[in-house]
């Protein structure tokens, strides 16, 4: 299928000792149904709210997952998510298809 952005982004518990705005943090993934999903995008504090308001301008689906960011957030922008997150990181676009009411190229539903 064709291009397909998600973001993910996380909130940090409230009894941390840190400031909500130190600990937000913001992932952008592009993925074009070929390749590996890549960062195209990353941020902490000011910066991941930047990349997300962005997304939600551009009515790029969100999905937060506090564990996954933590993990995304410490690549580096053009790398390709590691083939250990393939799964996780499937689900997420997978999610962000639904919402699009978007399928993979060649995927069949199956019939109920």
């Amino acid at each position: 299928m064709g291009d397909s952005n998600t973001e993910a982004g996380n909130t940090p518990p409230s009894d941390t000792p840190y400031s909500d705005d130190q600990l937000r943090k913001a992932v952008a993934l592009f993925y074009d149904g070929q390749s590996a999903p890549t960062i195209t995008a990353k941020g902490v504090g000011a910066e991941a709210e930047a990349i997300l308001q962005v997304a939600k301008q551009h009515q790029v689906p969100l999905c937060d997952n506090a564990p996954l960011v933590d993990l995304l957030v410490t690549l580096e922008l053009g790398d390709n998510i590691p083939e250990a997150l393939y799964i996780s990181v499937a689900h997420i676009i997978s999610f962000a298809y639904g919402l699009q009411g978007k399928t993979p190229e060649g995927f069949d539903a199956p019939q109920l």
